[in-house]
């Protein structure tokens, strides 16, 4: 299956065409979940301001989300935002390094805006989770992230784990049947001897799982579905693992209905070709009129059917 990349690449591909040649720019474009992005050279070609808005920018601050863009971006952040942004980025394509592959690093980073901003609530998670595991106490809080209508992830640390719960929203009858049928094959791929140190995977539709039972406005019906990641030491054991931890999980909830749309639009094209097909034989079933030859008393022959 096809894997979703984390960072934009629009943003990617954009800053690439611009320091190649600088030129004016305003352009506005949507990510996965909603997420509004707008590249622009407000003042001269040279200096491009990335801006974005993201829906629940408000918990993420609330979970360290300024403090890993800052670590990340740090005097590229614009003091002073972008109307109906939450963030704005200024790229100085004078002062892009000259080595290509610092230049591709910062490329990269930049485009991982949306990505960075996420990481936050997990770098928490993963911090209290060692930090609970030396002190011998209980949980922690349970972050909630609206990042979608009617959809969220939950996340919280515990002694031994951290719990990374999906909610997902099945728009569809066909999406919530495809669903139900895909998710619980996570559960099963585990058994794979390959996949032993993969998380484990949990899938409950309509029920919220015991963790998030006590949240209020959860809504028990059959077109939503949740999918629990536990998430061991050793899965965030050091940067390169808790990064790549970090990236894949995110893209879950768009990886699931990227996969489920890909699936119906293979079986519409199976079922065309087997729509043709049939008419195929239905053509070749068209039996042919019998023909007769009389003949005329001239002497004339003159066919019938």
């Amino acid at each position: 299956m096809i894997l979703l990349e984390p960072h934009n690449l629009i943003i990617q591909t954009t800053l690439f065409d611009k320091i190649a040649k600088p030129s004016s720019l305003d352009s506005q474009f949507v990510d996965f979940d909603g997420v509004r992005f707008h590249l622009s050279t407000p003042e001269r070609k040279t200096l491009i301001q990335l801006s974005m808005n993201i829906r629940c920018w408000d918990e993420l601050v609330k979970y360290g989300a300024m403090d890993v863009l800052q670590r990340e971006y740090g005097p590229s952040i614009k003091a002073q935002t972008e109307a109906d942004y939450h963030i704005s980025l200024d790229i100085d394509l004078e002062q892009i390094p000259v080595d290509e592959e610092a230049r591709d690093a910062l490329i990269k980073s930049m485009s991982m805006l949306k990505r960075n901003a996420l990481a936050a609530p997990f770098e928490r998670a993963f911090r209290q989770q060692k930090e609970l595991e030396s002190s011998g106490q209980a949980q922690s809080e349970l972050m909630q992230i609206h990042y979608r209508d009617e959809e969220a992830i939950y996340i919280q640390a515990s002694p031994d784990r951290v719990t990374v719960i999906f909610s997902t929203v099945f728009r569809e009858e066909t999406d919530s049947i495809f669903g139900k049928l895909f998710l619980p094959a996570f559960v099963e791929a585990r058994r794979n001897p390959s996949l032993q140190n993969a998380p484990h995977v949990l899938y409950t539709n309509r029920d919220p799982p015991l963790e998030i039972r006590d949240v209020p406005g959860l809504r028990h019906v059959e077109d939503i579905g949740y999918v629990t990641f536990i998430l061991f030491p050793r899965h965030f054991a050091n940067a390169s693992a808790s990064s790549s931890t970090i990236s894949n999980i995110q893209l879950f909830r768009d990886y699931l209905h990227y996969h489920i749309k890909c699936t119906k639009a293979y079986m519409h094209s199976r079922m065309r070709i087997r729509v043709a097909e049939f008419q195929k034989v239905l053509n070749r079933a068209k039996t042919e009129a019998a023909t007769t030859e009389r003949k005329t008393v001239t002497g004339r022959t003159m066919a019938t059917r």
